[in-house]
């Protein structure tokens, strides 16, 4: 059985930075891709931040990567997103997304980070 185990998050004011981890977890578990998505209130779910094993590709997506930095060792089953001068905008509930090498796919619970005055 595959877990995720994500943690951090929570509520802070504009300008301030926040950390996301996610951790998967399971017997014989090979983790190909791993990635954040977000969902605002109302909006559709978006990419925020990427990264592949088998390619070793690293991106986050352009409306933050001025601010967002993604860390994680190739081939590790853990994933950490360093969130820097937050605004109002990036409010919403970040998933962490994993997908195997067989293709095998899994969201997270979600967590939420909300950014106001």
């Amino acid at each position: 059985q595959v877990r995720l185990w994500e943690s951090g998050g929570g509520s802070v004011q504009p300008g301030e930075s926040l950390d996301l981890s996610c951790v998967a977890s399971g017997s014989n578990l090979r983790v190909d891709r791993m990635a954040y998505y977000r969902q605002a209130l109302g909006k559709s779910r978006e990419l925020v931040a990427f990264t592949s094993a088998s390619s070793g590709a690293k991106n986050v997506a352009e409306v933050v990567k001025d601010r967002f930095t993604i860390s994680r060792e190739r081939f590790s089953n853990a994933m950490f997103v360093h969130m820097n001068d937050l605004q109002p905008e990036d409010t919403a509930v970040y998933y962490c997304m994993v997908r195997t090498f067989s293709g095998n796919e899994y969201w997270g619970q979600g967590t939420q980070v909300t950014v106001s005055s």
